[in-house]
């Protein structure tokens, strides 16, 4: 994507990693606590903050499953271990049948497979009960990519779900602060046209990439 306002309030995903940490600090060096990354770009700001904190790091690999006809309206989502949610009230809200949600499950499924051995290899998903859970994105629009994370973690029985991100569109606070124990984030801008215009460096993050920030925490491959 390029690069943006020299001036921007981070310079890059690390630079942001460092100060959402900051905002964290009251988890740090919890035996509770675990930092889950969003890949992609969410995973370099992870790896940032599970540093600075002295946590363990984990990617999350969360899809979505869109509407067919609306792929952005999200009736579920399918994530990490084999969790499974459906949002019954965009359900309930438009014609679809089973067999068609299945279809969308199917083609989602291949998709969180193929990245989960990309990042995960042959590692196992973490043990998420009695945890306190940060998920953490690079920065967060809509939030519904945040949204199915966090109901994702409620169902792999996280006790605690902190969803924090750099920036946060002002108008998806409220949602998020509903739906996670605690939302964190350096700036909640009302102005808000895209992540990218809130970092100076915004390189789209490579596959290889999310493996090296993973690896830099000592995660096996």
């Amino acid at each position: 994507m390029g690069n943006y306002c020299a001036c921007a309030p981070f310079l890059d995903r690390d630079d942001a990693g460092r100060q959402l940490a900051e905002k964290l600090a009251s988890h740090a060096g919890r035996p509770d606590v675990i930092v889950l990354g969003l890949p992609r770009g969410g995973v370099p700001v992870a790896a940032r903050v599970a540093e600075k904190l002295d946590v363990p790091l984990d990617v999350f690999v969360v899809r979505k499953l869109g509407v067919p006809w609306h792929s952005e309206l999200a009736m579920g989502a399918i994530a990490s271990g084999g969790v499974r949610v459906l949002n019954d009230e965009v359900l309930s809200s438009i014609r679809i049948s089973r067999e068609e949600i299945e279809a969308v499950a199917a083609r989602e499924s291949s998709e969180l497979e193929r990245r989960e051995q990309i990042y995960r290899g042959a590692r196992p998903v973490p043990d998420l009960r009695g945890k306190t859970a940060i998920i953490v994105d690079d920065g967060v629009a809509t939030g519904a990519t945040m949204s199915a994370a966090i109901a994702a973690l409620r169902q792999a029985g996280a006790t605690r779900i902190v969803a924090a991100a750099p920036v946060v569109a002002s108008d998806t606070c409220a949602r998020l602060r509903r739906e996670a124990d605690e939302l964190v984030c350096v700036i909640a801008p009302e102005n808000f046209y895209g992540v990218g215009q809130w970092y100076a460096d915004f390189a789209q993050t490579t596959d290889e990439e999310v493996r090296e920030a993973l690896s830099f925490r000592g995660l096996p491959y």
